[in-house]
């Protein structure tokens, strides 16, 4: 079937068409756009969700859902507000609990593309740190030793420009905001996540004659924290079978190596 899934937010008039990525009788995986939540948000319960839209939907019979025969949807893990790129759901509840299993042992099945700042003299490294909830910025993480949870991410270094870098990202017992405070940590904080210390990627800051239009503003190369989960591995929750489901990279993050490439001084990594 494929046909994309189409939502939309009453209170905010946001209009989402999400391609569907992989779909059997069991599960459903998306194609996570930026800028919308997976779930709702105890600190903004105004903001709408994917999960809170999905479930609107089949209770109001939309066509996406009828087709399906959908009336039960779990989200398998979360994505944060900014991040684009692959979700899964779990269209039973037996097919939740199996990927929760998997989803929650030591191996890593997420695999995320990054643009960060910096260039890292290895082009592998792990950052082992743990992980708490910082205790004066809520939604904030923060490194701690003593109290925190276990994080591991492993970095392989896809592309060196002048002062940036491309990586992607394999965690494991993933915790919420683990790749951009890991990054962090490693002094090499995500293009524009300014919670964790990055700073907008703007092309006048790499095109030497860069002229602006006369009546416009420029606008960053990205206006997000460069951060999409581009693959997922694991094995099907019923036959066992591996599956592999990715997503394309999103107009923006396309769109900001295409001018680090142009004007960034790139390098290929070998």
């Amino acid at each position: 079937m494929n046909a994309a899934v189409k939502l939309s937010s009453p209170a905010t008039h946001d209009f989402w068409e999400i391609p569907v990525l992989f779909e059997d009788e069991h599960l459903l995986a998306l194609d996570k756009p930026p800028g919308v939540l997976t779930s709702p948000d105890r600190l903004a319960p105004e903001r709408p969700s994917l999960m809170q839209l999905l479930h609107a939907g089949i209770a109001a019979g939309k066509s996406w859902a009828r087709e399906r025969n959908l009336t039960y949807l779990a989200n398998a893990h979360r994505l944060d507000f900014a991040t684009s790129g692959v979700l899964l759901l779990a269209r039973n509840k037996p097919a939740l609990i199996a990927l929760a299993d998997q989803f929650g042992s030591d191996q890593p099945v997420r695999t995320y593309l990054a643009l960060v700042q910096g260039v890292p003299l290895d082009d592998a490294f792990v950052v082992d740190q743990k992980i708490a909830p910082h205790p004066l910025l809520p939604g904030v993480m923060r490194i701690d030793s003593r109290n925190g949870k276990k994080a591991r991410t492993e970095f392989t270094v896809l592309e060196k420009f002048s002062r940036w870098s491309l990586v992607r990202c394999r965690p494991r017992l993933e915790r919420p905001q683990q790749i951009p405070l890991h990054l962090s940590h490693a002094g090499f904080p995500v293009v524009g996540d300014e919670v964790y210390g990055g700073k907008q990627l703007w092309l006048s800051r790499l095109k030497h004659n860069f002229r602006l239009k006369p009546g416009h503003e420029e606008r960053p190369l990205i206006s997000r924290p460069a951060l999409h989960a581009e693959e997922l591995n694991f094995r099907h929750p019923v036959t066992q079978q591996p599956v592999a489901i990715k997503s394309e990279w999103p107009k923006d993050l396309r769109v900001a190596v295409k001018y680090l490439r142009q004007y960034g001084k790139s390098g290929l990594v070998d």
